[in-house]
């Protein structure tokens, strides 16, 4: 542990999933029974391995995800069944495998006017978890991926100052320097508030990204993600330099 971060370094991107998985699942399996275990789960290749080493650790253990609501870090605004879809990965890989009830499944719906996705997504999101005195849901667990710029979710490094201030849970992205230009994303105040969080990043590209996020946050979102919380675990199987 260094300040505010724990950092955990691997040799490769797939020991990276495998260990990120088998600490999730060792975190359910002490939940106490019958309690709500909220996480809001990202995209992109860090969650392709780590979806992958989820589902087949948990049918190896014969572990199930009973109480376990799946919300999401971010979405794109496209249908669920687009090849951009968050969604589409977690349930192709996670959701089908495991046989998870859609009931408790709480997916950012991209193909919905942004606006009003993002106010349904923030009013669902506390109804299930419990709520701060800041009036902040809190999430036990939020699992992102560095993006080479230094993003997290779909918080882009240059948002306007007002983006950063953002106090409702859920936020319209747009014009987001990746296509497609228009996403939703969890804001940094709810990033903040959560339990944990655990921020995957595998990739000689995101070398200095993370050094910049460790070294001067306010170059980076995953920076500003770490210097709003008191810890931020981070799992990496690039270098860490400076």
């Amino acid at each position: 542990m260094i300040d505010n971060r724990e950092i955990s370094s691997f040799s490769g991107p797939e020991p990276l999933a495998a260990a990120v998985a088998k600490q999730w699942l060792d975190e359910m399996a002490a939940w106490a029974p019958g309690l709500r275990h909220t996480v809001a789960l990202s995209g992109g290749r860090s969650a392709t391995r780590l979806f992958t080493a989820m589902a087949a650790q948990s049918r190896a253990r014969g572990q199930g995800f009973d109480g376990v609501h799946f919300f999401w870090a971010d979405e794109r605004c496209v249908p669920p069944d687009d090849e951009e879809s968050n969604f589409r990965l977690a349930q192709e890989l996670l959701f089908a495998p495991l046989c998870i009830p859609p009931a408790r499944i709480h997916r950012l719906k991209g193909e919905a006017d942004p606006e009003s996705a993002a106010r349904e997504a923030s009013l669902e999101l506390m109804g299930v978890a419990p709520v701060n005195p800041a009036g902040q849901p809190v999430l036990d667990l939020v699992l992102l991926g560095l993006g080479e710029d230094g993003h997290v979710a779909s918080l882009f490094p240059g948002m306007e100052a007002a983006g950063w201030r953002w106090s409702a849970p859920y936020m319209v992205v747009r014009q987001s320097p990746k296509p497609p230009p228009t996403r939703i994303s969890l804001s940094l105040a709810a990033i903040a508030a959560a339990r944990e969080a655990w921020v995957l990043v595998t990739g000689a590209g995101k070398q200095t990204a993370l050094h910049d996020s460790l070294t001067a946050p306010d170059r980076t979102s995953l920076g500003r993600v770490i210097a709003a919380r008191p810890t931020t675990r981070i799992f990496t199987d690039t270098p860490v330099i400076g």
